[in-house]
């Protein structure tokens, strides 16, 4: 495994700064970068650098543009149905739409468009493989067969659609349609349900006397006594019919009328079904709307958004095993899980009680549990295995403080738990794959209970065994079809470095896919051969590899994308430093920007940027997500100021501990890395205390109105762009697992939201606020300045954007507020 020294590249101006080496251009002069001293923390980047004049001028004009100027980058890469070929799209010029690609195996870097009319051949919804190598996929409203001689076959083409294809173990294919699954025969074209379910009441033939008067006219009434006989003998006599001829379709599984479908799944043999229900009732209220001002009628459009967190109530599921062959219906309670009734938020209830003066006693009743509603799939948290003889389902508490992994016996019809998670802050929304390995039933899954995500294989009843351990992070798992390996990304060499690997499943040693030192995804063909990857620089999008499964080999690059206009532009390369932190043992990972004409002697004027989403990790190696951002950054390098982008505490990539330092406190603990940041650039780029602003959008909106209202010295102005100011008015599944919901934690969101520290304002502030917000409301801004008005705060500007969501979608808009966030900084840095 290779050091991170080595991972310095050449430069021709080196600046030497306390735990950092800045590299601003890639020539001839090696001397001086490879004796300079670097600790083991710092890590440089290995850069791309364009090949054109480095001499271009980086505009605002250009840099937020239609990024189509960028040139046509791949995206979401994968695999024909046959693997024969690489397919991706690409954006179609001048346009919001995309064109499919493919390239031969064999010529992986002679992409064409796909033929439309054989658009089915390279994209799909679901693909599964029978054990002869038959495979069935969905595409659009079709399905198709693909037998091994090649033959394809169009199964259906529109009307009702068939989804979650699963091949029984008897070889037929079985299908979701509608309120059904069925099961079809591939080799005569028979078709059977297997299952149906209503909400509804159970019919009868005859109903008991519902009081004295109608028992009286049961029995006094001939008529009356024949017509409840008859019916009653007919159903009867189809109930037997329905019993012992395959002719009947078998009745259908009845459930609480009031009640919703959460998940289901059958048993590839057939012969049960588990099944979540949920109380039915509306996601929001009438009163969730949003106006939309601009209108092709010019009136007002009431636009309906999701519900606030505030209003939120909580969810459980009712979890069912069916017996398809008898029709038995049994409950599968929660009683097994260990801490199905614990009272997990009981210190947070009594501190709450103790502020108003009340007191909290303990309560042990069963917690609501569900489904574990993965933001990663879209398919339930219930995984049969091919055999069809076990299943096992994956359940997370409603308070986001347990996720259990159980087994359900099917003779005693009870759930056996393998594993629990517990955290008593809050279970990880990521890192929550599980499956059964494809020829033995042993589980494998993801967990965080090391403080790290990392991946475990473990046979129900026994204990689970760790196939990767280690100070970093696991995700995007796939196993071979052999299950031979586990592939997986991961940090390994260094949070900001992503990489492939697999993992022997036989020994758990684990190998080094590729080495191509940046941010790099991937996609396992079906057959376990080939690896198409996705890679980019810090500088530079990603572009697409390709090489087989096998370590030895390297990665052949097949796209090259940008164009001339992009490659022509000097970008600037950051650094990766680790900030010592005042809080924590751990360093704070942060991307620092160094102008080229850097004088290390001088008063600088620094710009500190705060990312989003709170969990994301932008102090990578890879090209950012933000990329308009990291544009924004390399123009305003140029313009002569340092930069910093850090990954405060909260940010993925760096571990349990990061990630909940915010619980019951966000921004507390990001404000804290803030100010270390700030003083490592006092005190390392020779930067002025008084000449640093700072911006930020959606959490980074959030965080820079935390930073100008509770620690008003730290910067002298500020950029909040589509910012949170009442997490109370955001959404349940994000923002209750951190400060769980206002009705159980009031502190926690007075704590955390801006709009309760708005007295603390006294330095410039600029607001960008688009009014089409579905994510954050227009409405958080709109209160936030009524506050402002009301404390008499004179310094703060609201830009408003009328037909703008929370992702800017109009390059004019894009413009229009970096122009503003630049202004700020130029007029008081």
């Amino acid at each position: 495994m290779k050091k991170y020294s080595s991972l310095l590249i050449a430069a021709s101006v080196t600046f030497a700064l306390a735990g950092c080496v800045s590299t601003a251009n890639e020539s001839s002069s090696t001397a001086s970068a490879s004796n300079a001293a670097v600790p083991a923390q710092q890590v440089q980047p290995d850069v791309v650098m364009p090949t054109a004049a480095q001499d271009g001028e980086i505009t605002l004009k250009q840099i937020m543009a239609d990024p189509q100027w960028i040139g046509a980058l791949p995206t979401d890469m994968g695999w024909s149905v046959d693997d024969s070929k690489i397919v991706f799209e690409k954006e179609l010029p001048d346009s919001a739409l995309t064109e499919v690609y493919i390239a031969d195996i064999n010529s992986p870097q002679n992409a064409v468009k796909a033929p439309l009319a054989d658009l089915h051949k390279y994209r799909f919804d679901e693909r599964v493989v029978r054990n002869d190598g038959v495979v069935a996929y969905a595409f659009e409203d079709s399905v198709f067969i693909q037998f091994t001689n090649g033959k394809t076959v169009q199964l259906t083409r529109g009307g009702n659609p068939l989804s979650n294809l699963t091949f029984m173990t008897d070889g037929r294919l079985m299908a979701l349609s509608g309120s059904r699954f069925v099961a079809i025969n591939l080799e005569d074209g028979t078709r059977e349900e297997l299952l149906r379910w209503e909400f509804a009441d159970k019919p009868k033939a005859v109903e008991p006397a519902e009081d004295y008067i109608a028992q009286e006219q049961h029995t006094l009434i001939e008529y009356i006594a024949l017509e409840r006989k008859n019916r009653q003998d007919r159903e009867n006599a189809h109930k037997a019919l329905a019993s012992n001829s395959a002719s009947v379709a078998p009745e259908p599984f009845y459930f609480n009328k009031s009640h919703r479908l959460a998940g289901i799944s059958v048993s590839p043999a057939g012969n049960y079904a588990v099944v979540a229900t949920t109380e039915s009732k509306p996601s929001r209220d009438d009163s969730d709307i949003m106006p939309h001002y601009i209108q092709e009628d010019s009136r007002i459009a009431a636009k309906p958004v999701r519900q606030r967190v505030a209003d939120a109530d909580p969810v459980n599921h009712e979890l069912w095993l069916l017996n398809l062959k008898t029709g038995e219906k049994s409950e599968l309670n929660y009683f097994s899980l260990p801490g199905y009734n614990d009272d997990v938020l009981a210190s947070v209830k009594t501190e709450n009680a103790k502020a108003k003066g009340e007191n909290y006693e303990v309560n042990r009743l069963p917690r609501p549990i569900t489904l574990l509603q993965s933001w990663y799939w879209t398919k339930p948290s219930i995984r049969w295995h091919k055999n069809g003889e076990a299943v096992a389902v994956m359940l997370e508490a409603w308070d986001n403080k347990d996720r259990w992994i159980a087994t359900v016996d099917l003779d005693k019809k009870v759930l056996e738990n393998q594993h629990r998670l517990h955290d008593d802050a809050w279970v990880n929304y990521r890192f929550n794959a599980f499956d059964w390995l494809n020829t033995s039933e042993t589980l494998y899954f993801q967990s965080e209970h090391s403080g790290y995500a990392h991946v475990y294989l473990q046979k129900p009843g026994e204990k689970p065994v760790a196939v990767t351990s280690g100070q970093y992070i696991v995700d995007d798992l796939t196993l071979s079809p052999d299950d031979n390996f586990l592939y997986f990304k991961a940090n390994i060499e260094h949070p900001g470095l992503y990489e492939i690997y697999r993992a022997d499943l036989s020994n758990m040693n684990i190998e080094a896919m590729t080495d191509l030192n940046g941010m790099t995804d991937y996609a396992l063909s079906h057959d376990g051969e080939q690896l198409v990857l996705s890679h980019s620089k810090v500088n530079k999008p990603a572009e697409l590899y390709v090489k087989p499964a096998q370590a030895s080999v390297a990665a052949t690059q097949i796209t090259n994308s940008t164009s001339d206009t992009f490659n022509a532009l000097p970008w600037a390369v950051p650094n990766i430093v680790a900030i010592p932190s005042s809080h924590t043992d751990a360093p704070i990972y942060a991307r620092v920007y160094l102008p080229e004409n850097y004088d290390s002697t001088a008063s600088n004027k620094a710009v500190v940027f705060n990312h989003g989403a709170g969990y994301l990790q932008n102090a990578h190696q890879g090209w950012s997500g933000y990329f308009r951002e990291y544009m924004f950054h390399s123009m305003l390098v140029q313009q002569g100021y340092v930069v910093l982008d850090m990954d405060y505490r909260a940010s993925a990539g760096y571990g349990r501990d990061w990630r909940t330092a915010i619980y019951r406190q966000m921004g507390t603990p990001e404000v804290q890395d803030l100010r270390d940041g700030v003083n490592w650039l006092v005190e390392n780029a020779n930067v002025d205390r008084t000449r640093i602003g700072t911006y930020g959008g959606s959490y980074g909106g959030f965080l820079t109105f935390m930073s100008m209202f509770t620690a008003p010295d730290l910067f002298a102005a500020g950029a909040a762009l589509r910012p949170v100011t009442d997490w109370a008015h955001y959404n349940t599944p994000y923002t209750a697992n951190i400060l769980n919901t206002p009705s159980i934690d009031p502190i926690a969101y007075e704590r955390s939201s801006p709009i309760y520290f708005a007295e603390g304002l006294e330095k410039p502030l600029l607001i960008n606020a688009p009014m089409v917000d579905d994510n954050v409301f227009f409405h958080d801004t709109v209160r936030l300045v009524q506050r402002l008005i009301e404390l008499e705060k004179e310094d703060f500007e609201t830009a408003i954007y009328p037909v703008e969501p929370h992702g800017f979608v109009q390059p004019s808009s894009w413009l229009d507020e970096y122009r503003r966030i630049y202004k700020l900084f130029e007029e008081n840095l």
